[in-house]
């Protein structure tokens, strides 16, 4: 089928969702960056900031579960308008607080709001691509890795200017604030313009209604996904720190080398998508990151450790942006496919810092933890995500053999 070429409109769009995302990954990253500073103001330990952290992630998984009606009601664009405005007046919050409860309340609007915009977010994404020649679901969510990566910069600025915590969120929510409110003015103004594809045809189940069994098997594809990102990418110094005796600045270029080859395979994922199509490019993805989990993990050497940190970031890039992309072309409610994800994902986020952790403690070195994670969590995506593919490609093709209804 040929798509129509974008309108001055949707172009307009499709550089304001792209600014979006990248001013998601900004604000997110300035905060996070900060965390130790964070944590002494409000005056509580390690251990005590990681339960914090936890509390405030949980409201993620809640805003999830009602991210279908809420979209729904309100609409993408709207959602993202006021979205933008609880994030940014929630950033100064989260940097003067001086106590738990006050940081906590911060953390809640802005991790509860983000898991809306995130979907929103998407939704216009996916729906601009889908009116392309080519794909960019892969280097949207690049551009949200760049984001990530100057808000970081700008906290070592930050450090190095000795500015506050208050100071400095202050300053980023005044930035993104005039950013964003050029931003949201030329999102698509109704979701219906998204459309540039028809949503898949919904899978029928045994009683004549519509099966959900595809969004089962991406909110398991979404939770898969996590585990592979959160295990080669957080635990990566970890494995040369814990397992090899590497110095500081060493252990570093573990995640260094994760986060280039992510960055590099999402500006790459999209033309690699034209030629291999989006499950033969799922299928090399999912080849490349296993290869690396077994190199990085069993291999004991550092070098090569290295090289398969490098591969598990080019191999786990493409995961999201394919997944995000499936989710908002489900028939039904808009967002709700995408909030039944982010909810499955979120809930990952939460249980496998602590279950690899707790593996990685015992008297199993860190590389094994990663792989006892990793390599069950690649042959789950690849059975998961080739079992949503074959039932929505037979559903295609039984409409093909039926031909078109004609209702009168």
């Amino acid at each position: 089928m040929e798509r129509p070429r974008l309108t001055p409109t949707d172009r307009r769009a499709l550089l304001a969702v792209a600014a979006q995302f990248f001013v998601n990954g900004a604000m997110t990253g300035s905060f996070i960056a900060r965390a130790p500073q964070l944590r002494d103001r409000i005056g509580v330990s390690v251990d005590g900031y990681g339960l914090l952290l936890t509390i405030a992630a949980s409201v993620g998984v809640l805003s999830s579960a009602f991210a279908g009606r809420i979209i729904h009601a309100a609409s993408t664009r709207r959602v993202l308008q006021v979205g933008a405005a609880a994030m940014v007046l929630s950033l100064p919050v989260i940097g003067g607080a001086r106590s738990p409860v006050v940081w906590l309340a911060g953390m809640f609007v802005y991790i509860f709001v983000d898991a809306l915009v995130d979907i929103s977010m998407n939704l216009q994404g996916s729906w601009i691509s889908a009116r392309r020649h080519t794909p960019i679901m892969n280097r949207l969510h690049g551009l949200w890795s760049l984001g990530m990566l100057t808000g970081g910069l700008g906290a070592v600025g930050a450090n190095a200017a000795d500015l506050s915590t208050f100071v400095h969120l202050a300053l980023v929510a005044a930035v993104m604030a005039v950013a964003l409110a050029f931003v949201t003015h030329h999102l698509l103004r109704s979701d219906l313009e998204g459309h540039g594809e028809a949503a898949v045809e919904p899978v029928v189940g045994r009683k004549g209604r519509p099966s959900r069994l595809p969004v089962v098997l991406l909110v398991a594809a979404g939770m898969f996904a996590v585990i592979m990102e959160i295990t080669g990418g957080d635990w990566a110094t970890f494995r040369l720190t814990d397992d090899f005796g590497s110095s500081a600045a060493i252990a570093s270029a573990a995640f260094v080398a994760y986060t280039v080859g992510m960055t590099a395979m999402r500006f790459g994922g999209d033309s690699l998508q034209t030629r291999l199509g989006r499950m033969g490019l799922h299928r090399l993805s999912l080849t490349i990151a296993s290869v690396g989990f077994v190199t990085a993990s069993v291999v004991p050497n550092q070098t090569v450790a290295l090289i398969g940190f490098f591969l598990v970031g080019l191999g786990v890039a493409t995961f999201m942006p394919k997944l995000y992309d499936d989710a908002a072309r489900l028939p039904g409610r808009r967002g709700a496919g995408l909030g039944a994800m982010s909810g499955g994902m979120r809930v990952a986020f939460l249980m496998t810092p602590v279950a690899v952790g707790a593996l990685a403690g015992t008297s199993l070195s860190v590389g094994a933890a990663i792989a006892i994670f990793s390599l069950p969590a690649a042959l789950g995506l690849a059975v998961v995500t080739e079992w949503n593919d074959r039932l929505l490609r037979g559903r295609s093709g039984a409409l093909t053999q039926r031909g078109p209804s004609v209702e009168t």
